[in-house]
């Protein structure tokens, strides 16, 4: 059996691949983007989703766009989510049904 690596949460992005190559700290961040403290370590430790105001104020300061935050959140869910939904149920796509549509 294929082990699957757990998805990679944007958090760990930002404290990897943001924090660490700009020498800051999370308070420095927090500070500089106007948010409580504990919002970028909860985001940092994984603990907390990265939020439209939050995708905001970091792709404003890491001049990213917030597009580029909101879409690592994205795929992050929907990537836990597949993993946890296809234990579940089973689905029959439409194409192999005998739905019809009467009007």
């Amino acid at each position: 059996m294929t082990k699957l690596l757990n998805p990679i949460h944007p958090g760990e992005i930002l404290l990897e691949e943001f924090l660490k190559p700009y020498c800051l700290t999370r308070t420095a961040l927090a500070e500089a983007i106007d948010v409580p403290v504990n919002r970028i370590g909860q985001i940092c430790s994984g603990k907390r989703e990265v939020t439209p105001d939050t995708a905001i104020r970091l792709g404003e300061f890491f001049e990213t766009g917030p597009e580029f935050w909101m879409n690592l959140q994205a795929n992050y869910n929907l990537r836990i989510a597949k993993r946890n939904l296809k234990k579940g149920f089973k689905i029959t796509p439409v194409s192999k049904t005998h739905y019809v549509c009467v009007a």
